[in-house]
């Protein structure tokens, strides 16, 4: 079988280089028409066969063998294509998708080729739609061949399948390992939703995110087919070399960014070509552009509704064949002879002349070469955006907000090296027209490129007379003046704003995953104290299990703070409960007293009692939601927040997934930048993150199983009612019965999802013993007809494996290394299966064991993980616990060199705001925190602290006007 697709490619080959038919489907402006009619949309080519029938039956004898050949041609071409596609996977093979050993030989093959043929590639698409080989015909045949081209299509699928097929590793590695795999088979590449471009959208992705090409083009592949964020960086390190989740957070938005570019292109050619304003020239221009703003340019002159550009009007004028004549054959120009005396914008020379500027103009804006040089120049050069006070907003402004933008009243910074927070800043002084800002582009850059332009890209062909010359001049400058330098500027602008929104996007992730993933802290009772002055502070004790034990409400700032004591001591003893969880709102500094003077004189004795701050940003809104009123139905909403309060600091993740991550409050203008971005990014982080940390699918809620990696609140619903229906999953096989989870969906989310053995084995033993025969005679009645169903127990037996992060698709490598190292699959977690996995690796090494199991690295490295990890392991337990106090400092009390220690509340990019216990956060600004002061032992993404760290500082500066601190970072704890 494997001989089929290498015969077809040498016959492409033979093929390609007789008939230089593989050229894109642009040629010249001449060609407009047909270019037009290829690029109609499959579902019109395809309503008009008849009418290419009639043609075909009309030059019967001349059209058949040439459509004939077509045929072969456009099959062969797909062929070709298939395999040039599958180039950019072609550094997996080492990898995930193991090939056999006699394809590695074809893929070493296929690199020749693409080495070979350099223009293929550049044309060619990692998700080229099916007409294209068909398309690239049309343009040189006659409309008669449409009829073939059509059914070709047809073909052409069925060849892509075929060939699809004749990838047997991938498909059968993946179907072998992993049974459930049913969706692979779109690794064809049957990418439909894509649209084709002159450029092509691996090598676009690549240099957009600086990751290799091979990569970028298994991460497209990837996310066709519907593979979660988690799932990739967990599972498919080897196809991804490795990148972490937010790397592929960025590809992911890169790519949707490219296809929303390409999608509006589309509908913008399909748009001209009705109002029949499409030209060859066009279309070009179109295609080349890889961002929304060049796509602006373009197409710009040609939307509607707008009176017509300058160049439009003087080309209505028919003054257009003198624009070119200048520039071929200027000799012949005679431009007096396109004056009319009474037509206005003719009726004298100097009227003529200015037509023909514009138009040239015109021409200079939009070519790509002039384009490209004058980007390259400014990168070259020293490009400044600089902002100042609006005179407006200095008589009328509110002087609050105009001093809030006291550093940017006269700011001047290179764009290469300007801070995105800055950008953010001057952006949003802008919107409230407190400050104006502008590009400043120098003089040099606009002479050098007028220069460039009338020698060297724009040169006449012949010898100019001095006024046509000046034209020319004229024609350089006002292109620069009236359409480059504006494009200029919102083409640096847009970038610099982009930039720095991604870059605070990214940026609220980091911090929220940090904060997700704080220690929890198990095993306590605690009271939870939501602060407030009129209304009292609610009180919420919560038990180990986070059952609510009790709650009630302390009036503590209204005289009666002594009375009150009593009753909270009452409380804390009869719980025996010794940690107080006090939200960071109104009354807090009150409330935090109130508690250190308490245990400061020993009052709660025998209770070493001992209280921490916690943030509690959100829960206000999270106690009045559908969720709370389901979650705690007889509790009223002010005391359903502190309950939030307590159980933040118990399990952190559990109870902020309940809140809408932007309301969580660790962010930077969030309020300014995309909500889309915001809210997918921020969405996916919590999916991250609770997909790493993993649930057990026995005991955890709905709204935890929701953000978990491929499900929704429909499936997790549904996990829930058979989880009440059947009583406790047994193993992860059983998922698959619940309704509405596919294959892919038990793909994604069967890795992260865990099963406490000693739960379950306890559970079966009881169940057995329980079960009579009139139970099981009634249970299987209850079912009905399907049979499908077993009783739990009755053929579901656990398995240990699936207490693990190893992947279900890894469970027969699992055991083989298992028995390769003699081990017992019940000894997981345990000292003696460390052991064991240690000898083997020291003696065969990494990499000769995953060759010895035919499997690679990574996936060995994540089983020896699952094997070796003791039972309950949680990745919260290397980051930080809330940090308890029993003690307070206040604002006043600070003077410069005080150490203290604090908390990361938040990160930013130009420093870190540490929570010192005095009311008000304090900045490390960015230039204190260095390499040398971070912890060396703890794994760091960056160079920078995130939310929850401890930290060990000292005051640099106390402005108790302006209630800020200035910290220094000593040392991280």
């Amino acid at each position: 079988m494997s001989s089929l697709p290498r015969r077809v490619k040498s016959e492409a080959k033979a093929h390609t280089s007789e008939d230089d038919e593989l050229p894109s489907f642009l040629n010249s402006s001449s060609e407009s028409e047909e270019e037009e009619e290829e690029w109609e949309p499959k579902s019109k080519i395809a309503k008009r066969p008849q009418l290419s029938k009639k043609n075909e039956a009309k030059t019967k004898k001349v059209a058949a063998p040439r459509s004939s050949v077509a045929r072969k041609k456009v099959k062969k071409v797909a062929i070709k294509e298939e395999m040039d596609v599958s180039v950019p996977i072609a550094p997996a093979e080492e990898n995930r998708m193991q090939l056999l050993k006699p394809k590695e030989e074809d893929v070493g093959t296929k690199r020749k080729t693409l080495n070979q043929n350099p223009e293929v590639p550049k044309k060619m698409e990692i998700n080229s739609f099916q007409g294209k080989s068909a398309k690239s015909l049309e343009t040189d045949e006659k409309p008669s061949t449409s009829v073939s081209v059509v059914g070709n299509q047809v073909k052409h699928e069925k060849s892509e399948e075929d060939f699809a097929a004749e990838e047997p590793p991938v498909k059968k590695i993946k179907l072998t390992t992993c049974p459930e795999g049913k969706p692979v088979k779109n690794l064809g590449g049957k990418i439909k939703e894509e649209f084709e471009m002159n450029w092509d959208i691996v090598q676009a992705l690549s240099e957009i995110t600086n990751v290799e090409a091979w990569v970028c083009a298994n991460l497209i592949r990837l996310f066709q087919e519907e593979n979660t964020i988690p799932f990739i960086a967990r599972y498919r390190k080897e196809l991804i070399n490795n990148l972490e989740a937010d790397a592929l957070r960025e590809v992911q938005q890169a790519l949707e960014e490219l296809r929303t570019v390409a999608k509006k292109t589309h509908t913008m050619i399909q748009k001209l070509k009705k109002e029949g304003k499409l030209s060859g020239c066009l279309l070009t221009a179109l295609l080349n552009c890889r961002t929304l703003e060049e796509l602006d340019h373009v197409s710009a002159p040609y939307k509607t509704g707008s009176k017509g550009t300058k160049a439009q009007r003087a080309k209505q004028l028919g003054l257009e064949p003198a624009a070119l004549s200048l520039l071929q054959n200027p000799m012949e120009l005679n431009l007096f002879s396109y004056i009319r005396p009474n037509t206005k914008g003719l009726s004298s020379i100097q009227e003529v002349e200015a037509g023909v500027q514009h138009i040239l103009a015109d021409i200079f804006a939009k070519d790509k070469d002039t384009l490209d040089f004058i980007r390259k120049l400014c990168q070259q050069r020293y490009i400044c955006i600089q902002s100042a006070l609006a005179k407006v907003s200095s008589k009328s402004g509110n002087e609050k907000d105009i001093d809030k933008f006291q550093l940017y009243h006269e700011f001047s910074c290179n764009i290469k090296t300007i801070q995105h927070h800055q950008i953010l800043a001057i952006n949003r002084g802008e919107n409230l027209k407190i400050l104006t800002v502008k590009v400043n582009i120098p003089d040099g850059v606009k002479n050098e490129f007028c220069w460039w332009c009338v020698n060297e890209r724009w040169r006449p062909k012949q010898f100019l007379k001095p006024e046509l010359m000046r034209i020319l001049r004229n024609s350089v400058e006002d292109a620069y003046k009236r359409l480059i330098y504006p494009l200029l500027c919102r083409e640096f602008r847009s970038k610099l704003t982009s930039d720095a929104e991604k870059e605070s996007v990214m940026m609220f992730g980091r911090n929220l995953r940090q904060l997700l993933l704080t220690s929890p802290v198990r095993g306590r009772t605690l009271m939870g104290v939501d602060p407030g002055y009129k209304h009292g502070c609610k009180l919420a004790i919560i038990s180990p299990t986070s059952q609510i034990l009790h709650t009630d409400v302390v009036y503590l700032h209204s005289g009666q703070g002594f009375r009150e004591a009593e009753k909270i001591k009452r409380l804390l003893l009869q719980y025996n409960c010794s940690t107080v969880v006090i939200g960071n709102g109104t009354a807090c500094r009150e409330t935090e007293a109130y508690f250190a003077d308490l245990i400061m004189k020993k009052y709660f004795a025998p209770l070493d009692v001992v209280y921490c701050i916690v943030s509690e940003a959100g829960a206000s809104i999270y106690s009045v939601s559908p969720e709370a009123s389901k979650e705690m139905p007889d509790l009223d909403p002010n005391l359903r927040s502190a309950v939030s309060i307590a159980r933040r600091v118990q399990d952190p993740l559990a109870e902020l997934v309940k809140i809408e991550p932007k309301h969580i409050g660790v962010g930077m203008y969030q309020h300014d930048v995309s909500q889309t971005l915001l809210k997918a990014t921020l969405d996916s982080v919590v999916e991250e993150c609770v997909s790493f940390v993993g649930v057990d699918i026995n005991i955890c809620s709905e709204i935890l199983l929701r953000h978990i990696a491929g499900l929704n609140a429909n499936r997790a619903k549904n996990i829930i009612e058979w989880r009440e229906k059947n009583g406790p999953f047994i193993n992860r096989e059983q998922l698959k019965e619940v309704k509405g989870l596919g294959p892919k969906s038990f793909q994604q989310c069967a890795g992260f999802i865990r099963f406490n053995q000693e739960y379950i084995k306890t559970f079966c033993s009881t169940k057995k013993t329980e079960l009579g025969s009139h139970a099981l005679l009634t249970k299987a009645g209850a079912q009905g007809k399907k049979k499908s169903k077993p009783t739990p127990c009755a053929s579901q037996q656990p398995n240990p494996l699936d207490q693990t992060c190893i992947h279900p698709e890894s469970y027969n490598i699992a055991m083989r290394f298992l028995s390769f190292i003699g081990g017992n699959a019940n000894d997981i977690g345990k000292s003696d299966m460390q052991q064991k996995v240690n000898a083997v690796i020291q003696k065969e090494g990494l990499e000769g064991t995953a060759k010895r199991l035919n499997t690679t690295v990574h996936t060995l490295q994540l089983i020896i993980d699952g094997l070796t990890q003791p039972e309950g392991f949680d990745i919260r337990t290397d980051f930080d616990k809330p940090d308890f106090k029993r003690s307070i400092v206040c604002f006043e009390d600070l003077s410069v060199g005080t150490v203290l220690t604090g908390k990361v509340e938040n990160a930013t990019p130009f420093g870190v705001f540490v929570d010192i216990g005095v009311g008000k956060a304090g900045l490390i600004p960015v230039r204190n925190i260095t390499e040398a002061k971070l912890s060396k032992v703890k794994k760091r993404r960056s160079l920078g602290l995130g939310p929850g760290e401890r930290v060990e500082v000292k005051v640099l500066n106390v402005d108790i006007p302006r209630l800020r601190i200035t910290l220094d970072l000593i040392r991280v704890l």
